[in-house]
């Protein structure tokens, strides 16, 4: 006899804490929620309208009259009576009518709130998939357009500006532990020769170092050319205003010795171009523009800078002279460590990420952009901000 005493003892607490457990999942469920929600809402619309029923009713009962016959003196009261009989029991049945449909309300308020919240299980289900590796999915939730849809419409933005991110942090590693290589062995192979000598002067240590100082100044542009371009493809994290013919005039200047060392001729023609975005990046784009425009030129050759409104924003038009470039070669410069032959660039002359910078900030502000052969050679840059 104690098997079943102890039975029924140890499985005792299993069902109030089951139930515990359900009770809790209930309180945590939004869809739970809007279910009493909505049977409340019922419930208590339901109960005030049954008091201004049977109110109504009541009052409207004691205000009519009541006559009593002679004859029967007892027929008014017996009416009376069952009025007051039919009105309990309209009472009764109403109350359970009303807990009835409140029942059901919570059910059909339950299945209401389950199909409204289905994009949230989609928005929920998804997120909890996508990972550093898997950004390129998206929630795309469709029509119609309601709160949900406009939040999973932003949660898809986020995810793209996301993956932008990674993306570009994955192309300067990859960049960076390609394009290192080089000037790092170099470096080393230098130092090495250097020490190895037994018969080193100071003259040839001086030398030694003024190569590895050159190289160390080639590996410092190299990384902030690499940074500029990882910026450029994360995205902007700032907007403001800023005058794009500012911009570019302090570009020009910046650059006039460098122009003048080369007898390179720079025209200006700079009318109040006003735009949105970021100026630092946008000061970086035009740089390496007029940098592009100054490096592969001929001696005593031109470089113009031109900016004002076009129908479609702020304008900015870069043209120089220098080595023809065939049409098809156009898009290839603005591949990251892109040469062309012919002179058109080296490694002595730069690294091959101007152009690649320059698209990559373009695009993160939106902005158009056009590349030509110039009339004279060289490169007709045309970028257009929104």
């Amino acid at each position: 006899m104690a098997t079943p005493i102890l039975t029924s003892t140890a499985s005792s607490p299993a069902g109030p804490g089951a139930l515990t457990a359900f009770v809790r999942s209930l309180r945590k469920s939004l869809r739970a929620r809007l279910a009493v929600l909505y049977g409340a809402l019922f419930l208590g619309s339901g109960a005030a309208l049954l008091l201004l029923v049977v109110g109504g009713v009541g009052s409207s009962s004691r205000e009519a009259p009541v006559t009593f016959s002679a004859s029967r003196p007892a027929l008014g009261q017996v009416a009376a009576s069952q009025h007051g009989t039919d009105l309990h029991q309209l009472a009764v049945f109403s109350v359970l009518a009303l807990g009835i449909m409140g029942v059901l309300s919570v059910l059909l308020g339950w299945a209401i709130a389950g199909r409204v919240l289905r994009p949230l299980r989609t928005i929920t289900a998804t997120a909890r998939e996508i990972s550093a590796t898997n950004l390129n999915r998206r929630l795309d939730l469709g029509s119609p357009e309601n709160e949900l849809t406009e939040l999973g419409s932003t949660l898809d933005e986020l995810f793209g500006r996301l993956e932008a991110s990674f993306e570009s942090q994955r192309h300067f590693v990859a960049n960076a532990s390609h394009e290192l290589r080089t000037p790092l062995a170099a470096e080393r192979a230098l130092l090495q020769v250097a020490v190895a000598d037994p018969e080193a002067t100071v003259a040839s240590l001086r030398e030694a170092c003024g190569e590895a100082l050159r190289l160390e100044a080639e590996q410092e542009r190299l990384i902030d050319g690499l940074l500029t371009l990882a910026t450029g493809e994360r995205g902007l994290e700032r907007w403001e205003g800023f005058d794009l013919d500012r911009v570019a005039a302090a570009v020009v200047d910046a650059r006039a010795a460098e122009a003048d060392a080369g007898r390179l001729r720079v025209r200006t023609a700079l009318s109040p171009a006003p735009a949105t975005g970021d100026p630092v990046l946008v000061a970086s784009l035009v740089a390496n523009l007029v940098d592009n425009a100054l490096r592969h030129n001929y001696a005593g050759g031109e470089v113009d800078v031109s900016s004002d409104v076009a129908s479609g924003g702020a304008r900015l038009v870069v043209s120089n002279t220098g080595p023809p470039v065939r049409p098809e070669d156009v898009d290839r410069l603005f591949l990251p460590f892109e040469r062309l032959a012919g002179g058109r660039t080296s490694r002595r002359q730069g690294h091959g990420l101007g152009l690649a910078v320059v698209r990559a900030i373009a695009s993160a502000h939106g902005a158009t952009m056009t590349a030509v052969p110039g009339r004279r050679g060289g490169l007709e840059v045309t970028i257009v901000f929104p």
